[in-house]
């Protein structure tokens, strides 16, 4: 897979970006919390001000990252996700990766927490066309940060803390591998009581996932597709929590070996995991390919939720 640079995921997600201002908001009668209640860890010294676009919600320089929680619309189910957005740890697409899972969830009549992480460089990620792997993965502790708070607050919420899954997308999908795979102990210093509790997820669901396949830096005419081993920063054990993969064939952003390498590793931990890949959907199709047979996936992610005991059957 070549190296890409975060404007083409623009460019085959929405297409250009308008000019940048303000900060984003989550839309009316909902709130913004920040997860860290003092100075966040492993901050930046100067950050730059936080934007969104002015024509879809891209969000850039996030160095306050927050949570929203959406209620479920109806009969509440006690389920709750935890939503990781894509954008390369670059930036964030907050509406179709985002806002748009959210309105879905809740309308299922699950808890939907949607989390703002920090971007840029908060990942594994490529910058000016090489690898970059940061000291310490903020996103990751922003991650785990969030479903303690999430279980902090289930009596709250009416959730049940041992029903909290997350759900992410391209290098959100990694997001989702990284949470669900380090959650022995938090990557930061403690700092109350949420910190306390478990931020493994109960299950994870990982929608076209990037930065997971170890011959991705390689030269596409010298690298073994057929290789389809893990990066070494992701280990899947057997208390990795069941998980569902979703792709398409051709997805020429995050090729298939991405969700294939995590698959066979998932595979030969004894992780319960089912995979679906479509000939068809490209990347970043969130919700919005309902016309081809992938956009049946939130359909079968819902059956999947009830064979593994999350949703009532």
């Amino acid at each position: 897979m070549k190296p890409w640079h975060p404007a083409l995921f623009c460019l085959l997600a929405l297409g250009s970006a308008g000019t940048q201002a303000g900060v984003w908001h989550p839309g009316q009668g909902l709130k913004q919390e920040h997860i860290w209640p003092g100075a966040v860890p492993n901050a930046l010294p100067h950050p730059k001000a936080e934007a969104v676009a002015s024509d879809w919600a891209k969000v850039t320089d996030v160095s306050e990252p927050t949570m929203t929680r959406y209620p479920p619309k109806g009969r509440n189910t006690g389920v709750a996700v935890v939503v990781f957005p894509g954008g390369g740890y670059q930036m964030l697409a907050m509406d179709l990766e985002g806002t748009e899972i959210c309105d879905w969830l809740t309308a299922r009549g699950i808890t939907c927490v949607l989390l703002k992480y920090r971007v840029p460089n908060s990942g594994p990620t490529w910058v000016d066309n090489h690898r970059y792997y940061p000291k310490v993965q903020t996103a990751l502790q922003d991650a785990q940060r969030t479903i303690g708070l999430v279980r902090q607050h289930a009596a709250q919420w009416h959730i049940d803390p041992h029903k909290v899954g997350v759900m992410g997308f391209s290098a959100g999908g990694h997001l989702v591998a990284a949470v669900s795979t380090h959650f022995q102990q938090r990557t930061y210093a403690p700092v109350d009581a949420a910190d306390q509790l478990s931020s493994r997820p109960d299950f994870a669901i990982a929608a076209y996932p990037g930065h997971l396949w170890l011959h991705e830096d390689d030269d596409r005419a010298t690298r073994d597709e057929t290789d389809l081993r893990l990066r070494p920063d992701i280990h899947p054990t057997a208390d990795t929590p069941p998980t569902f993969l979703v792709m398409a064939e051709d997805d020429h952003v995050d090729g298939v070996q991405q969700a294939l390498a995590y698959y066979v590793a998932l595979q030969k931990a004894g992780v319960p995991t089912e995979m679906h890949l479509y000939a068809q959907g490209g990347h970043a199709f969130g919700l919005r390919k309902a016309k081809l047979p992938i956009g049946q996936w939130p359909q079968l992610v819902e059956t999947w939720l009830h064979t593994i005991g999350m949703l009532p059957r």
